[in-house]
């Protein structure tokens, strides 16, 4: 007589195979519950880090989109129709987990754009004084010292002596180096993300057109080149999309424009 088939003793290690089926489906079932958890407090993280860096936070209906509904609940399996719910119930949220992943994915990658355009716009956005030298002629409306006509005066002047160096107040690419009219020898750096630069009455050129510059490079010296100018000093302008901008608005104190050239001769 064969011992090995016996319905009895089949039926009994099937039933034990299941009880161990069942247990570790019941404790995939919590795992994936703590994992989910772990999830939603890291996609709440994320959203600060897109806070941080001036990106709208990601609604709770955009980081949920096609999840289809709430995440399953941990319960006690006592029938073969309640694992069958689980096994369903497991399959649906691997998927929704996936989704979740993709999302998240694609957050992350926009967070990781955002700081290198913050990293570049950092370096490029005009923040050191160009030349030492003093206050002149302030931003706006003044009567003009030649033309003897109230007119918008649209930049910043320094009075500064002949051949005193102008430094690049940030990363760019020089535009412009010739002569421009009433303000004589002129360059012109833009510096990217709508913002350039412009300094007038030059008495010489350290660059040329189309050189890329860093903040605190030597970009020029001083001078009282073109019809407009009364006597040695630095015209400078910063412009945003075309627009005329208070150049004393981007001029940190704090930033020493000596130590920054130093930085660069280093």
């Amino acid at each position: 007589m064969d011992i090995s088939i016996n319905p009895n003793s089949q039926i009994r290690q099937l039933t034990s195979e299941n009880e161990i089926l069942k247990n570790k489906l019941i404790e995939v079932q919590k795992n994936l519950i703590v994992f989910s958890e772990k999830f939603d407090n890291l996609s709440e993280t994320n959203n600060e880090l897109r806070i941080v860096n001036n990106l709208e936070p990601l609604s709770i209906e955009d980081r949920n989109v096609g999840l289809g509904g709430a995440v399953f609940k941990s319960s006690d399996i006592s029938t073969n129709s309640e694992l069958n719910d689980l096994i369903s119930s497991l399959d649906g949220f691997v998927e929704s987990i996936e989704t979740k992943i993709k999302i998240e994915d694609k957050n992350y990658r926009q967070i990781h754009q955002k700081i290198e355009n913050n990293s570049k716009l950092f370096d490029a956005i005009p923040a050191i004084k160009p030349t030492i030298g003093s206050y002149g002629d302030r931003f706006g409306m003044r009567l003009h010292p030649i033309l003897k006509i109230t007119r918008m005066h649209n930049g910043l002047d320094f009075i500064a002596d002949y051949n005193t160096p102008v430094y690049a107040p940030g990363s760019g690419v020089i535009e412009f180096a010739e002569i421009k009219g009433g303000l004589g020898k002129t360059i012109v750096i833009n510096h990217g993300f709508g913002y350039k630069t412009l300094y007038g009455h030059l008495n010489k050129f350290k660059v040329k057109e189309g050189q890329k510059v860093n903040r605190g490079d030597l970009i020029g010296l001083t001078g009282s080149s073109g019809s407009l100018s009364t006597g040695p000093h630095l015209h400078y302008e910063v412009k945003h999309n075309g627009i005329a901008l208070n150049p004393r608005n981007f001029i940190f104190d704090d930033v020493n424009i000596f130590e920054i050239a130093q930085l660069n001769k280093d």
